[in-house]
């Protein structure tokens, strides 16, 4: 299923280090020969000052204990330069570590760099140092490091610039330790920034920046625990939804998952159906196939054969195919969540257009055995999710005619009722307004 991998998409709009877990992933899902892999890897270790590990995938690659001399004068490099930002961040680094010092700042920023020039002899050169030693820090895979000067470099730096840079490193180490909550945090904080128009030098930059959030965010959205939840309520926002379909349309699979999973979202689902609709000529995949066939074209057969390959599909993919070990076994959460929630997709469609429907024929269109489709729709009458009965005699399902709920009828009825008031109440300024006038 490598037609399907996103990775060659993905990995231009993240950190290289954030393609790291990526690759990881194909090479344990062995979807490329084993060599490319670590090739893929050297070539992205070398534009950071991770050299050890790109000297272990070195001897990996090659199957040697030898690696090359400009490795090893590389290796010297990054050492001494890290010993030189070292000493310069040094007198910032010490003060931080003050506890008692520390709590001389204030909310202030102009306040704590006075008082840090006038007491501490501390001033830009040392606060641009700090952001420049976690930097290294974090291209030298210290994320941890990285992330505590980061987040004390943004307490006290006054350069727009400098501060959205420190956010963006401090969401990527983040992401990169696995600390989901400190990363929506991160995440949350970054959105602001990227939503104000003033932080950009053009529409098409901040557009761009949209872009990079998304594909960042898929990280936390599919390892938090209301993150399915939380990827809709940012990728189906109007200027979000915009740069998905202008630029970024593979990421439909990755939204389209999350409706698919996330029910309670179903008021904005038809919206999400016909933006799909209009996308599938510029990106498709059996995800958004599936959907396509059940929602537009009504093809349950189709949706049936694209159900086997969104299995292959989430199985495959980095952000959908997250393994969870349980003793010996290793599962895929989504995998069932999704084939469950698919199932019902097929069902509830099938039945808006048909009374009485055989139940061999459901069987087979929700990809079950006869008696895995009556043992599961018996469960969907349980549970309420089903006004319908089974004919045990003919093995058929007899749906129950819908009766109207007078409260939905009365909802339907006055939701455009704030909107003509607002209306009538405008024109009647209006007419009022030319009457004084007069």
């Amino acid at each position: 299923m490598a037609n399907y991998d996103l990775t060659q998409r993905i990995a231009p709009n993240l950190d290289r280090h954030l393609v790291f877990p990526l690759l990881e992933f194909l090479q344990e899902r062995q979807l490329y020969p084993d060599e490319q892999i670590l090739k893929s890897k050297i070539e992205l270790l070398n534009k950071t000052n991770m050299v050890d590990y790109a000297m272990d995938i070195h001897k990996s690659l090659y199957r040697t204990d030898d690696v090359p001399q400009d490795m090893v004068e590389r290796r010297a490099e990054v050492v001494a330069r890290l010993k030189a930002l070292e000493e310069r961040a040094a007198p910032l680094v010490s003060f931080l570590q003050n506890a008692n010092a520390v709590q001389e700042l204030r909310p202030d920023k102009h306040y704590n760099l006075q008082m840090l020039s006038d007491r501490y002899q501390i001033g830009p050169d040392q606060i641009e140092a700090l952001y420049q030693y976690a930097k290294f820090q974090f291209e030298c895979g210290n994320y941890s490091g990285a992330a505590d000067y980061l987040y004390q470099f943004r307490a006290l730096c006054t350069n727009s610039e400098r501060r959205l840079s420190a956010l963006w490193g401090k969401l990527a180490a983040e992401i990169l330790m696995q600390n989901w909550d400190i990363a929506l945090e991160e995440l949350n904080q970054l959105k602001e920034k990227v939503d104000d128009a003033k932080s950009f030098s053009s529409p098409l930059n901040q557009m761009q920046s949209r872009i990079w959030l998304m594909h960042w965010s898929l990280f936390i959205f599919f390892n938090h625990d209301n993150g399915r939840t939380l990827i809709i309520d940012l990728f189906n926002q109007d200027k979000y939804l915009n740069a998905i379909q202008t630029n970024a349309p593979h990421l439909l699979r990755y939204l389209a998952t999350a409706f698919i999973v996330n029910k309670r979202r179903r008021p904005q689902f038809k919206d999400f159906i016909k933006v799909l609709q209009q996308e599938l000529s510029s990106y498709k995949d059996p995800i958004t196939e599936f959907l396509a066939c059940v929602y537009v074209n009504y093809d349950f057969d189709g949706a049936q054969k694209k159900m086997k390959e969104c299995e292959e599909v989430i199985l495959n993919d980095p952000f959908l195919g997250k393994r969870v070990e349980e003793g010996s076994f290793a599962t895929v959460p989504l995998r069932e969540e999704f084939l469950e929630n698919a199932r019902l997709f097929i069902f509830e469609t099938y039945c808006r257009i048909h009374q009485r429907i055989d139940m061999a024929v459901l069987a087979e269109k929700l990809n079950l055995n006869y008696e895995e489709a009556q043992r599961w729709i018996v469960n969907l009458i349980r549970s309420s999710k089903l006004d319908a009965k089974i004919d045990a005699k003919s093995g058929t399902v007899i749906m129950e005619p819908p009766q109207p709920n007078v409260y939905e009828q009365l909802i339907d009825h006055t939701k455009a009722l704030s909107g003509r008031t607002y209306k009538l109440v405008s024109q009647l300024l209006e007419h009022a307004q030319t009457q004084a006038a007069r």
